[in-house]
């Protein structure tokens, strides 16, 4: 069975798109944000699944691929257009090329036209389509920048992406509505600037004449992008504030770190218990050394904790704590994690018999 995952970058509004085998594990990631690795990678993780490819539709000018980075953490391959201009991929594509993934493959469709480096991928069945920015829901990527041409584009849609069967879902590389898909039919049917009648004389008009400005992030972006997106020189991709303890990023968009690290390095951190006091003295006991602040509390009672120590949160089972981590994120503390599994994790990997309670 195919895995599929549609995510978001509420920032540049980009769509990435998961898809494995669950049978192999094998799977590609299409378009990831760099600043969105480690939600990718937790999914990933979660999923039992080994990214095979990471595959870019163009060099995007609005936010930054996570293609290097991803290579760097997961040993993957990075695949791209021929024309994209890009340096240091593993693969370069044609037209009709197959990306294999499992038992399940994407055809490459080279469809050039919002840059000269764009492509569309298809899956096996052609069930589904990923098109980039070549065509959006009820729209298309602009053609003023990167080799872009409004006839080129005119005439990737119609005679390829329309060309698949029109129950062919297509997944756009950005939406700024909140729309999520769309398909074959209904583009060729109510696209405003490539459906209907539209004549390739009339969409090359429209696109000539749309005066947009340049994408804010344009600068950064393609430079960095133009090399599968290894940033700038000099800047330090790791995230400081993780460096401090082996944490593990959960795709609910919090750190959480095992007990057996704790059980070595408990002079290292601050360590809050964040049950109630019938709890914390009850029979799971609680870790020597550990400051009781229940949550219903924490929030009006952090003037206690240090923002220079890292912070590791407990309560029975990790689901409070849970939330009690993602709390004191959002109120500026940098280094803090959960305790993977809470109390009862602790009691079944340390085998500790002096408990504090």
């Amino acid at each position: 069975m195919l895995i599929f995952r549609q995510l978001f970058d509420e920032d540049s509004s980009t769509y990435t798109y998961l898809l494995g085998d669950d049978v192999t594990g094998d799977a590609v990631l299409i378009d990831p944000v760099f600043e969105q690795v480690g939600r990718d990678t937790a999914l990933l993780r979660e999923l039992s699944l080994s990214l095979n490819f990471v595959l870019d539709t163009h060099c995007h000018a609005d936010h930054i691929s996570a293609a290097w980075l991803l290579r760097e953490k997961l040993s993957c391959g990075i695949a791209v257009s021929h024309k994209s201009g890009v340096t240091g991929a593993t693969v370069y594509l044609v037209d009709n090329d197959v990306l294999s993934f499992g038992n399940h493959s994407l055809k490459v469709l080279l469809t050039p036209g919002h840059t000269e480096g764009c492509a569309t991928f298809v899956l096996d069945d052609m069930s589904r389509a990923f098109t980039g920015d070549t065509i959006l829901i009820r729209g298309c990527g602009r053609t003023d920048f990167q080799g872009g041409n409004p006839s080129v584009l005119y005439r990737s849609v119609h005679q390829k992406i329309f060309m698949l069967p029109p129950t062919t879902i297509l997944y756009p590389g950005h939406d700024y509505r909140g729309l999520s898909s769309t398909s074959v039919a209904e583009e060729k049917n109510y696209n405003p600037r490539l459906g209907g009648e539209v004549s390739e004389e009339d969409f090359s008009g429209f696109m000539n004449n749309l005066g947009l400005a340049y994408p804010e992030r344009i600068d950064i972006a393609v430079p960095a992008n133009l090399m599968c997106g290894k940033p700038p020189e000099g800047i330090d991709v790791h995230d400081l504030d993780t460096a401090w303890g082996p944490l593990r990023y959960t795709f609910a968009g919090f750190w959480e770190i095992e007990a057996k690290w704790l059980q070595q390095n408990l002079g290292s951190v601050q360590i809050v218990d964040v049950r109630d006091v019938a709890e914390f003295d009850g029979p799971l006991g609680h870790i020597e050394g550990a400051v009781l602040l229940p949550l219903d509390r924490l929030e009006c009672e952090t003037q206690s904790l240090s923002t220079e120590v890292p912070i590791i949160l407990v309560c029975r089972s990790g689901s409070k704590s849970a939330r009690a981590t993602l709390m004191l994120r959002n109120l500026g503390f940098k280094q803090v994690a959960n305790l993977a599994g809470g109390m009862l994790r602790w009691h079944a990997l340390t085998n500790w018999s002096d408990w504090s309670i």
